[in-house]
């Protein structure tokens, strides 16, 4: 069954479609098969998060958005398992925000990320970073430590959705403001993130476009106020809460 033969009415439809990219990104090289895992393990929090966006996750990619439309040079770095389930919005976001793309991968080959890129330009990115390698994060003896040197070494603002914990401290370390997808909240990568959203990947990154849209003739004092009242500790604890809290009896996973 492919992505496209998956009847939308069907209970688990988003699930389905997740899982199918997921499948597919391996079968087309882009998505390592550890990202299998990942994906099942994002998706278990996702069930118990009642698979929506929380109020908190909201102000969080609201907040996401002022920051990136504030930011002098923003960058959006894209994994595997990102490529695979939200190239077109990824591609949105950055031109919604005129970030950079950035392809960055814990297990490096120059032929994934040429991959990677050809998958984003398929999909609508102009220009992808990520082959140059001529940058380094100080502190990481992993490939994810090799970037650009006019790409996440020099971002003031980067964005790492579905981000590995040791990278994200390293880039703190670094100075750089950091806005993480993740949907546990209790992962080193959103704890910290300046602005951690605990949401799913695909509703995310949609989420924090269309913000910047509706951002987009705003000012840079409101711009920093919507960023100043957004409280990176409360949406953690909200999306704990709403883990702790949730509830199955109505649930109709499967």
């Amino acid at each position: 069954m492919t992505e496209t033969e998956i009847p939308e009415d069907h209970p688990r439809y988003a699930s389905l479609v997740t899982r199918h990219r997921i499948e597919a990104g391996v079968e087309k090289g882009i998505t390592s098969k550890q990202g299998l895992i990942a994906q099942g393990r994002g998706e278990a929090f996702d069930y118990l998060l009642g698979e929506r966006t929380l109020p908190s996750a909201d102000d969080a990619a609201r907040a996401a958005a002022a920051t990136l439309l504030l930011a002098d040079h923003p960058v959006i770095s894209v994994n595997g398992n990102v490529a695979a389930l939200a190239p077109a919005e990824t591609v949105d976001l950055a031109e919604a925000v005129d970030a950079d793309l950035e392809v960055n991968l814990f297990n490096h080959t120059d032929e994934r990320v040429r991959r990677i890129a050809d998958h984003l330009r398929e999909h609508g990115a102009d220009e992808v970073k990520g082959l140059a390698g001529d940058g380094e994060i100080p502190g990481l003896d992993h490939a994810r430590g090799v970037v650009d040197a006019d790409g996440i070494e020099a971002a003031d603002v980067v964005v790492v959705p579905l981000e590995d914990g040791d990278r994200a401290a390293a880039l703190d370390a670094m100075g750089k403001t950091e806005i993480v997808v993740d949907l546990n909240p209790g992962s080193r990568s959103p704890r910290t993130a300046d602005v951690p959203i605990i949401d799913n990947l695909l509703r995310a990154v949609s989420n924090v476009t269309a913000h910047a849209k509706d951002l987009a003739d705003a000012t840079p004092d409101e711009l920093e106020r919507t960023v100043e009242e957004f409280d990176a500790d409360a949406a953690l604890d909200a999306a704990e809460a709403a883990i702790r809290d949730g509830s199955f009896a109505d649930g109709d996973g499967k």
